[in-house]
């Protein structure tokens, strides 16, 4: 009896556990409709954010008014427009220097002087010389007078047959004899008086004097050095005229043909970024320098420096301007697209969407609905609308440079331009204003 009753209820239980398995399949069959029902739901729901999301999220900037300018950029280095190296004309030590670097000297001013001792013995053995070679002339001009009395009573006494006519002969040959040496001591008078005077020009080398107004701004020798001149004239200070200052500019071959004389250029210094120093371009080098084969160009233009700002060898960031424009409609360059005109004049083969202003003519003096432009290629810019919508539009763009474009036509000011995408896609396919100050204010839509 008991073991019948333990057999039974062990089969009660194995199948009350089946029951329960059974159960349990039955659920989850029932549930799997459910799940994948959710799942779709939410693949849908998530799908749809995303593309709401693509849609509808754009960096978008704000038309705005400026100045804009378009200009070529180039290294440069500024110099006087005038300097002098003031050297020694004579060779002798170096006696004495009366100014310091930085000193201002006027035209004529006594800058420096050579040791004169060895130019002074020069001019007093050259003044010597004349007066003994002066002397002489004087003995040999009486000798040349007592020679012409001579010849004149010998031909007297001919006439009488008081003396024969060799006598006479050598009475006219010395007294041609006599007017010669009076000729040659001329002549080494002279020269002796060219020898005086150079003498006395090198004695007055030995004071060095400014030849112009300035600044010095160098001191190339010391006191007590040799100088020597007989080759090439040795530098003792350097004058240079500091009101007017020069920038030398490298321009590379890629940009040299877009300059010209006579256009406005401006440079700022590493110390100062914010002032702009302007000028006119005045000279482009025809030779250029290699460096790292690479060719570049000088291009010189000059500047007033009234204040002495402007130091020698300083560094500035020169700017040549090409085009500019003030007070007109900007927009960064990265919003700006283009579409090519087919030969009908429309672009891409359909007509592009314009403002409602330019349907039948312009907009704001904006370029013509025609087709004068007709194989070119239209720019195109997104806009956005109060209601988050988006829009081409055609523009007409003037000035352009790597971060902003002026808008001739075609927008008004406080319109919204698609820039990016918030993945960063550039609405024109690239973003090339990078760097640059934005124009206007961003906004997400």
């Amino acid at each position: 009896m008991g073991t019948s009753s333990a057999s039974s209820g062990s089969g009660q239980k194995a199948t009350l556990s089946q029951k329960r398995a059974f159960g349990k399949r039955r659920r989850w069959w029932l549930w799997l409709p459910a799940a994948v029902i959710a799942v779709c739901a939410g693949w849908y729901f998530f799908d749809a954010r995303a593309a709401g999301n693509e849609k509808s999220s754009y960096l978008a900037e704000t038309v705005v008014r400026g100045d804009i300018e378009n200009a070529i950029t180039a290294v440069g280095t500024l110099s006087a427009l005038r300097s002098i190296n003031v050297g020694a004309q004579v060779s002798g030590q170096l006696k004495s220097v009366q100014v310091e670097v930085g000193d201002q000297v006027t035209e004529g001013q006594f800058i420096a002087e050579i040791d004169p001792s060895p130019f002074e013995k020069g001019v007093e053995i050259a003044s010597a010389q004349l007066d003994n070679l002066k002397a002489q002339l004087l003995s040999k001009e009486a000798q040349l007078t007592l020679k012409k009395l001579n010849a004149t009573r010998q031909k007297s006494l001919l006439a009488t047959r008081g003396v024969s006519q060799s006598t006479v002969d050598q009475a006219e040959a010395d007294l041609a004899m006599a007017d010669a040496d009076v000729k040659a001591l001329g002549a080494q008078i002279r020269q002796q008086q060219s020898q005086l005077a150079s003498d006395t020009v090198d004695l007055g080398y030995t004071k060095i004097n400014s030849p112009m107004a300035g600044t010095v701004v160098d001191q190339s020798a010391k006191e007590g050095e040799t100088l020597n001149a007989s080759q090439t004239a040795p530098t003792v200070v350097t004058v240079a005229d500091l009101k007017v200052m020069t920038v030398e500019a490298q321009v590379s071959e890629a940009d040299i043909a877009k300059l010209k004389p006579g256009m406005e250029v401006y440079f700022t210094l590493l110390g100062q970024p914010e002032k702009r120093f302007t000028g006119t371009l005045r000279q482009i080098k025809p030779t250029p320098a290699t460096e790292n084969n690479v060719v570049l160009y000088y291009a010189l233009f000059d500047v007033p420096n009234p204040t002495g700002e402007l130091m020698i060898n300083m560094s500035a960031q020169v700017y040549f301007v090409i085009d500019s424009a003030k007070d007109v409609l900007l927009v960064p360059t990265s919003a700006l697209s283009f579409k090519r005109r087919d030969p009908s004049g429309e672009a891409g083969g359909q007509q592009a969407e314009r403002p409602q202003g330019q349907r039948n003519g312009t907009r704001n003096g904006g370029s013509p609905r025609d087709g004068q432009h007709r194989g070119k290629p239209q720019i195109i810019v997104k806009v956005v609308d109060t209601n988050g919508a988006i829009a081409e539009r055609t523009v007409e763009v003037g000035v352009r440079n790597r971060v902003q474009a002026e808008i001739k036509s075609g927008l008004e000011e406080g319109d919204k331009v698609v820039v990016t995408s918030a993945s960063g896609t550039s609405s024109a396919g690239n973003a090339n204003a990078r760097g640059g100050r934005r124009p206007g204010g961003m906004s997400f839509f």
